[in-house]
């Protein structure tokens, strides 16, 4: 069943969701100067990861391929934090619990996936950007 996302109620609604971004977030964006500014350069973004078979996995938000570690850079409102716990939309409550519900298993699914395959990952949290890079540079000088 295809989740199909309902119409906006107005055009500022509507500019305000196609404004939305997958890449390049301000959270991530933080995360990447983190690295770079703790001597890590050197990571790839969004870069491809395939299956021991040739299919394709994901793209984390950056990889080091060569130490294997996949980092996401979740939105807590997009990814669900179990931190933040915040409600759902007053609108289309039935359309947000399924594409959150969705989110959340993708998420999960891709990091069972990854690990199985030999790789650490680590997901730093938007409302955790300070603590969550610091704990991220304890992983990478391992």
């Amino acid at each position: 069943m295809t989740l199909e996302a309902p119409p906006a109620f107005s055009p500022a609604v509507h500019n305000v969701m196609i404004a939305n971004k997958s890449t390049n977030t301000k959270p991530e964006l933080l995360v990447r100067r983190f690295l770079r500014n703790s001597g890590f350069p050197g990571y790839r973004l969004h870069w491809r990861i395939d299956g021991e078979d040739g299919k394709y996995i994901c793209r984390p938000d950056i990889t080091f391929p060569g130490r294997k570690l996949a980092i996401f850079v979740h939105g807590c409102f997009w990814h669900r934090c179990p931190t933040c716990n915040l409600s759902l939309p007053k609108s289309n409550v039935d359309y947000w619990s399924q594409k959150f519900q969705k989110n959340v298993e993708r998420d999960r699914r891709k990091e069972k996936t990854l690990v199985g395959l030999g790789w650490s990952v680590h997901t730093i949290w938007e409302c955790e950007i300070e603590d969550g890079a610091s704990s991220l540079l304890r992983i990478l000088t391992i």
